[in-house]
């Protein structure tokens, strides 16, 4: 009964409110593995979103952020692709590790909080999701986001800190989430992270997709890097491990390639530069809401811990310059709408923020490096 999630009655019986029980999900993970996700009842997002609403309505209403225009006179003759980066936080860390001492716990319970997390992605509808912190994958975002029409990838860090906390739900990771409907997989890597020769407890997942409208090939990638003050050559090492594997896959910046993650590091890090100086010829999407484009965002995580206020730009959308154009960028939210105790909080299930963008091809295929 456990693996058999089709046949609902209403729309929430097989969906929202019957996503696993974390024992569940430890039972029968190898179930759940092999579920056929085609087989399931597809589900409509716009009552999905009314079934997380009505969960919801006791809370404060979502934050207003809107897209910022950034075409340069690009005339485009294909649909623009949305992607999406969001570190959700992991539940066992919010409630047992991270200590955000302005955040109640109460704002913190999962059944409330999984609904302002699908409530922020099916407010922008991405086509790609590219997730860090994941340790629901199996009791939520799979069953839900593979009904919503989502091929979905999940990958675990091998020795996730979520394991150490009391009741947890499994490792965290890095999960991806492609719409079927707009592309097709091409070949997909799961990569462990090496640094100094050694593999490290962080993961990326890279995917080759082709859109099938314009028949154009681009690589998508995401990852979250080592965490914390003191291991700035440690994520250096990793970053440059996860550029090999890109130029590998992306034949030497031939595919296409864009990479979402939190990757721990502030732009004045070296592992900052190593992505900004790669041969592979990346920008980052959100120095382009900057007035002179070179500057990023003030912050993209922003909380309150028992050492004090952490206000940090640690999130980014890297993007090959030369063979993809940023049509518009999600603002972020200001200062006033987060509040003085900070994130998470009962409006924003996240101590990070979601970065989303459009992006188009560039008109000359050939034009490279």
């Amino acid at each position: 009964p456990v693996c058999s999630m089709g046949n609902s009655t209403s729309r929430l019986y097989s969906a929202l409110a019957k996503t696993l029980s974390s024992s569940a999900v430890s039972q029968h993970q190898d179930c759940l593995e092999q579920l056929d996700s085609s087989r399931l009842d597809p589900i409509d997002p716009k009552d999905l979103l009314e079934e997380c609403q009505i969960v919801l309505q006791k809370r404060p209403p979502r934050f207003q952020r809107d897209f910022v225009d950034l075409k340069k006179n690009a005339v485009s003759n294909h649909r623009p692709i949305r992607v999406m980066q969001w570190n959700i936080l992991a539940q066992a860390l919010g409630e047992g590790k991270d200590n955000f001492v302005q955040c109640p716990m109460e704002a913190l319970k999962w059944e409330e909080r999984k609904c302002l997390i699908l409530e922020e992605i099916l407010a922008y509808k991405p086509d790609i999701l590219c997730l860090q912190e994941v340790d629901h994958y199996f009791d939520t975002f799979e069953p839900l986001l593979s009904r919503l029409g989502y091929q979905c990838t999940f990958f675990p860090k091998p020795w996730s800190p979520c394991l150490d906390v009391e009741r947890n739900n499994g490792p965290d990771g890095c999960a991806m989430f492609f719409l079927k409907d707009r592309f097709e997989l091409i070949n997909s890597a799961n990569i462990r992270l090496t640094a100094m020769k050694l593999k490290t407890n962080q993961v990326a997942i890279a995917q080759t997709l082709k859109c099938n409208e314009t028949g154009r090939l681009f690589c998508i990638a995401v990852t979250h890097l080592k965490a914390r003050a003191g291991w700035e050559r440690f994520r250096s090492a990793q970053g440059c491990d996860l550029l090999q594997n890109l130029k590998n896959i992306t034949q030497g910046a031939k595919i296409p390639l864009i990479v979402c993650g939190d990757f721990n590091a502030e732009p004045t890090e070296e592992v900052y530069r190593e992505f900004s100086n790669s041969s592979l010829n990346l920008n980052s999407a959100y120095k382009l809401l900057s007035p002179d484009g070179q500057s990023e965002p003030p912050y993209t995580t922003w909380k309150i811990r028992p050492s004090g206020e952490c206000r940090h730009t640690l999130d980014y959308i890297w993007y090959s310059q030369h063979a993809l154009n940023v049509n518009s960028a999600l603002g972020l939210l200001t200062e006033e709408q987060i509040g003085p105790n900070r994130l998470p909080s009962f409006n924003y299930p996240s101590d990070h923020l979601s970065l989303v963008c459009d992006f188009s091809f560039n008109q000359d295929p050939d034009r490279l490096l």
